[in-house]
């Protein structure tokens, strides 16, 4: 399963690298790719829930879209 996000905040290798962190600790979570320029997020794995992906972003101190 893939999900797409739109992620707002994100403007440095930084951000890039908190956002890949706080969604790779999910459960189910195989990989996180972030396209800074495009504001994407694209998640792959197993039973992958907007809701979980969406608080982790958050918590993290991104706005997703």
């Amino acid at each position: 399963m893939k999900k797409t996000l739109t992620v707002e905040g994100m403007s440095c290798q930084h951000c890039v690298k908190a956002v890949k962190s706080a969604l790779s600790q999910l459960e189910g979570v195989r990989s996180v790719e972030v396209d800074l320029a495009a504001k994407k997020v694209d998640v792959e794995g197993d039973n992958l829930q907007d809701e979980v992906l969406k608080a982790a972003i958050e918590d993290a101190g991104y706005e997703v879209l």
